[in-house]
């Protein structure tokens, strides 16, 4: 084995890889392990990766060879690479296509060159009421009806499917982008954005998967060029009433639909229209009977040609139900970020698709289409008395607690003198705190009870410029866009959600219109409590990204009421 104590990797056998980040290949090393390792725990001089099954099939499927893979780890491991780990990648990483549905015929078969491994799922008994006859020694005869049962249950097995089936071509809609045509508002897709679209069609006609990509990279926008180079009816899946209507304006601008082509489907508005557009929450709206999902006839209202999971990693569990009889309809998932706090990473993989495309959100930095963004975390202490409710309380209290620190007004004040005219936002999970603020502030507060147009009026003056401060709970978290925003202090989370942290900072991502094209993320926590072990695991995802975390201490100066900033 060979010894370089110059390299920045070490490869444990157990398939969990150390990178130093004090480095000086740390970043271009990072970046080509992120590709097919996930990052467990991030600490200040050691970032764990590690290589899994799914990792190692969504890497495949993106189009990363084994070969490249392998050779990272042997090109910067200090102590080599043990054989059981390059075994492992070769492995797993091969079993991705080595399975494959394809119709022939009249028929859907279950293909594969490997006779060994047919005949091994041959024998599994959970398989065997999705498979019908044999077709010869490589090839299965399956149900249509089955598609997708068969193939979450095969990822489940170890065996990923690679789906080369046809899709219903669904009813036929000519959808034309504005940069094709005569008009005075044209618009260009940029070369990253057409990547992730041809990626998304790199076999015939289009398939189906996931494109992953930061927000602020124009997602929306991929997904109406993905529908006009399929042309046909489109139902599209989103997080609330906000993203509908944005939705709806970006497709109304970008191509030569008109109104009455493009549906609202929500819990005010049911048009189903040749494209339609509705949220996770009415599908998942029960009727009169307990057990019902009046809404999931939505799927079989038209002739779909294409379905898209916007914010797919936010894809409810009875959609998945629902996403598992449709697998003759294209499925395109956009997200930023393939973090579930359910775990049900698998089974996007095998219902909606794997992934197409990943586009670092540091190279759209380095290219100016997203904002430059430094983090900084404030820690701030308990006073006493409330130390000493933090320690009679129970772990759920405790973070509540720890979350509503009265000690973050003096922070935020603070921020807001060092950061005066610029547009900024506070974002937190709990509503008593975020009233609080806003009575402090006189700044005024969107939550979830608000009516939608209320919501609507305040973004638009916080665009204008109009409201430089505004107060926002978790329902901003979601496609709100807020282009001029620079500044964002998160004062409380959902425990150690890395999804909620890639939403929040996406608030702040969009490119400035003028001035430096930069913004500042805050996230102040309590020192010493639940909060900053949990904030330590929200963070994971901003490092994945290659976001530098720089941690400060709040000090207090009781006589002035002033504090300071000291590194940690």
């Amino acid at each position: 084995m060979n010894m370089d104590p110059t390299r920045p990797l070490i490869v444990q056998s157990d398939s969990s890889i150390l990178l130093e980040t004090h480095h000086p290949e740390f970043e271009s090393v990072r970046g080509m392990l992120s590709r097919f390792a996930d990052l467990v725990k991030s600490p200040e001089h050691l970032h764990t990766y590690r290589i899994t099954p799914l990792s190692l099939w969504n890497a495949a499927a993106a189009g990363m060879p084994v070969e490249q893979m392998t050779a990272c780890l042997q090109t910067h491991a200090k102590f080599g690479v043990p054989p059981s780990v390059l075994g492992g990648i070769r492995k797993y990483a091969g079993r991705y296509g080595m399975l494959s549905m394809r119709n022939v015929g009249d028929e859907l078969h279950l293909v594969s060159d490997d006779t060994v491994v047919l005949n091994e799922i041959r024998a599994y008994d959970s398989l065997k009421k999705y498979l019908t006859d044999t077709r010869g020694e490589r090839a299965i005869a399956i149900s249509p009806a089955k598609r997708g049962l068969l193939k979450q249950e095969l990822t489940k097995l170890g065996y990923p499917v690679e789906d080369l089936a046809a899709y219903r071509s669904g009813e036929f809609l000519p959808i034309r982008l504005r940069d094709e045509e005569a008009v005075d508002e044209p618009f260009q897709l940029r070369d990253y954005q057409k990547s992730a679209v041809d990626a998304f069609h790199r076999i015939g006609n289009g398939g189906s998967g996931v494109l992953v990509l930061p927000c602020g990279a124009g997602k929306t926008v991929i997904g109406i060029a993905a529908m006009a180079k399929c042309s046909c009816a489109t139902l599209i899946l989103t997080s609330n009433v906000t993203s509908v209507k944005q939705w709806k304006r970006e497709i109304l601008s970008k191509t030569g639909l008109g109104e009455d082509q493009v549906g609202e489907y929500s819990g005010t508005t049911k048009e189903v229209r040749p494209i339609t557009i509705a949220t996770y929450q009415i599908l998942t709206h029960r009727g009169k009977k307990e057990d019902e999902f009046a809404h999931m006839r939505l799927f079989s209202e038209r002739e779909w040609g294409l379905i898209i999971y916007d914010e797919v990693h936010l894809l409810p569990a009875p959609v998945f139900r629902a996403t598992a009889d449709i697998q003759a309809t294209r499925r395109l998932g956009l997200t930023a970020t393939l973090i579930r706090e359910d775990g049900r990473e698998d089974d996007v993989f095998s219902l909606v698709g794997p992934k197409k495309f990943d586009m670092a959100w540091k190279e759209l930095e380095s290219q100016g289409w997203i904002a430059k963004v430094t983090c900084q975390e404030i820690r701030v202490p308990l006073s006493e008395s409330d130390r000493d409710l933090y320690g009679a309380s129970g772990a759920r209290q405790q973070f509540r607690i720890a979350g509503e620190n009265e000690g973050k007004l003096e922070v935020i004040d603070h921020l807001r003198r060092l950061h005066a005219g610029e547009q900024t936002l506070i974002i937190g999970q709990y509503i008593d705190q975020l009233e609080r603020i806003a009575a402090h502030t006189g700044a005024p507060m969107i939550s979830g009870g608000m009516p939608y147009e209320q919501r609507e009026e305040l973004y638009a003056q916080f665009k204008k410029g109009q409201l430089p401060l505004l107060i926002v709970s978790k329902v901003a978290n979601f496609a709100v866009d807020l282009p001029d925003a620079a500044v964002a202090i998160q004062v409380s989370g959902s425990y150690g959600s890395r999804q909620e942290e890639a939403q929040r900072l996406g608030r702040i991502l969009r490119p400035k219109s003028s001035g430096a094209n930069s913004a500042v993320f805050y996230t102040i926590i309590t020192e010493d409590t639940k909060e900053q072990d949990f904030a330590m695991k929200r963070q994971l995802f901003l490092v994945e990204q290659g976001y530098a975390y720089r941690i400060t201490h709040w000090c207090s100066n009781d006589a002035e009421r002033e504090g300071d900033l000291n590194e940690v």
